[in-house]
């Protein structure tokens, strides 16, 4: 029996090319705990763990486990893209702040 959270963890994955073995990696579980997430029915997952495979995979954690959103909308994917923001180093900021003031300047 499929779910929700499980069916767009592997569709995610291996849209990213993503093994089991990978994002396992990139999240700090194990292949068998990205198995039973995607396999199991009900999962159970952490609320850290979900963090971390959502940060991986490029959308948000509400994404994953919102049961009525099978495709991540364009929100979802700017949700995403400005945690990474975030996260980066200040330098790197201004860098795309100054890209982006160009881009729009040619709109």
């Amino acid at each position: 029996m499929a779910n929700a959270l499980g069916d767009k963890i592997r569709k995610l994955r291996k849209e990213k090319g993503y093994t089991l073995d990978r994002l396992a990696e990139l999240t700090g579980s194990s292949k068998s705990y990205i198995w039973e997430l995607e396999n199991k029915n009900p999962p159970r997952p952490s609320a850290e763990k979900v963090g971390r495979i959502a940060e991986a995979l490029g959308v948000t954690a509400d994404f994953l486990i919102d049961g009525s959103q099978t495709t991540p909308t364009e929100a979802v994917a700017d949700d995403a893209f400005y945690r990474q923001y975030r996260s980066l180093d200040p330098q790197t900021k201004e860098k795309l702040r100054q890209m982006v003031d160009i881009w729009s300047k040619d709109s």
